[in-house]
């Protein structure tokens, strides 16, 4: 055996090459795009479905019409009913799952392959040809007004539904998937049918297959379920949210909603700032791990471990096509919050300019990113979503297996670069959910102007 020096760490090595699975396009007669990918680690198949037009399509007052439409896809089809569509699910021993994001929805199923073209068929009888019934609306309406009324409660929820808010003010992206209390109440039944007409159509859609099958067979198992799919002619009416002109300025620098008492004041920093598509992503993804994207990050050891202010804060852009927010977030005490404030904008503002990262932190906000990255398509689930996320955003082939390679090119240089382009706390805006009259002197201290007091979103 040969023996170990346990004296030394051992040596790093370079990270291994990482090759994606081929990606195969095709397009069916009705205009359906699908993407097929070979998996053959596991006997499971899985099929995501995107239909554009996320959040951003819900129309102004209708806020939370397209997630509401997504959770009456498995309400019933046809003769099932919606636990008849629960049964056929379980029977198939697959996962389901539906995601509304800004700009488009998500329908995931994963099943064993030996029952893939069942569970093909099923996922398009959903989506297709919902039965959108009274009691099935009523039902799912009244459980995401009940959530309303939990997430009122709950510090994080508010804040991110208010923050949204104040950076996007009447723009499409300026809402939560579940929208608000009115609008919800106006939504009827009428509503969902004629969202689902307008929308779900082949021509609006990409569907990803991945399973150990040939690109052959997964194609044809796309056709088999969807190739029945009736292609519509009308257009869709609107300018998508990714092209509304967005705020280049919030309307306030500085808000409150109360909660009396609280013990803990929640913040968000933040403004809008890059899209997907922006050649400097991947040195804005460094940035972001150096300032608040791990757990060693500047924002997280400033206000946790030096300060002790926090369990734990963090920064992140939610990415989208249109302009996307970056935002810091944080749970603070409340005797702590003006102190916060200050240190996470001087924070935001040093990595511009006087304190760009030094080799250490580039090395390892680039360790964190690469090192782990193949992990993230290990399932065949893994791999569809992130297929599906390549059609969202319209990015090449090629982009998993550029990533590492583009990550570690990224210099100190590049990073400060990027962050002065698209990171500045002159345009940002701060939200403190949390105790008014405790935290009041100390954010006037801050040179932000008055603090607007603000509802919570109902």
């Amino acid at each position: 055996m040969m023996a170990l020096d346990r004296s030394r760490l051992p040596d790093v090595l370079d990270d291994a090459t990482f090759t994606f699975p081929r990606i195969v396009h095709h397009r069916l007669s009705n205009g359906l795009a699908v993407r097929t990918v070979e998996h053959h680690s596991a006997p499971v198949t899985t099929l995501v479905l995107m239909i554009e037009g996320g959040t951003g399509a819900d129309p102004a007052g209708g806020e939370g019409l397209v997630a509401i439409t997504a959770d009456m896809i498995d309400e019933g089809t046809g003769s099932l009913s919606a636990l008849d569509v629960s049964d056929a699910i379980a029977k198939l021993g697959a996962e389901y799952d539906v995601e509304v994001g800004a700009d488009a929805a998500f329908f995931t199923l994963t099943t064993l392959s030996r029952l893939a073209e069942r569970g093909a068929a099923l996922l398009s009888d959903m989506v297709t040809k919902p039965s959108l019934q009274d009691t099935d609306f009523a039902r799912v309406k009244q459980l995401r007004l009940d959530r309303l009324r939990q997430l009122k409660d709950l510090a994080p929820a508010t804040a991110e539904r208010v923050f949204l808010r104040l950076l996007y003010g009447s723009h499409p992206y300026g809402h939560l998937a579940i929208g608000s209390r009115a609008s919800l109440e106006t939504l009827t039944l009428e509503d969902t049918a004629q969202h689902h007409h307008a929308t779900y159509a082949p021509g609006r859609s990409t569907l990803v297959v991945t399973g150990p099958m040939s690109h052959e067979r997964l194609a044809a198992l796309a056709a088999d379920a969807f190739g029945g799919w009736q292609a519509r002619e009308e257009a869709i009416s609107g300018t998508p949210a990714s092209a509304v002109p967005a705020p280049e300025r919030p309307s306030s620098r500085l808000a409150v909603v109360p909660r009396d008492g609280a013990a803990q004041s929640e913040l968000r920093i933040g403004h809008l700032s890059a899209t997907r598509t922006t050649p400097d992503y991947p040195a804005l993804l460094v940035m972001n791990a150096v300032m608040g994207g791990q757990f060693v990050s500047r924002i997280n050891l400033k206000l946790r471990e030096e300060k002790g202010f926090t369990y734990g804060a963090r920064t992140g852009f939610d990415w989208r096509r249109g302009r996307t927010p970056f935002v810091l977030q944080a749970s603070v005490h409340t005797a702590s919050t003006g102190e916060a404030i200050r240190d996470s904008l001087a924070e935001l503002d040093a990595i511009r300019d006087t304190r760009p990262p030094s080799e250490s932190e580039l090395a390892l906000a680039k360790t964190s990113l690469t090192r782990g990255y193949p992990r993230n398509f290990e399932t065949a689930q893994q791999v569809a979503r992130s297929v599906a996320q390549l059609a969202l955003f319209d990015l090449p082939d090629t982009y998993f297996e550029e990533f590492v390679p583009r990550v570690n090119a990224v210099s100190p240089a590049e990073v400060s670069g990027a962050a002065a382009r698209y990171i500045d706390p002159a345009r940002a805006v701060t939200l403190v959910v949390g105790d008014n009259a405790a935290v009041h002197e100390s954010l006037l201290n801050l040179g932000l102007g008055e603090p607007d007091v603000l509802p919570a979103v109902e």
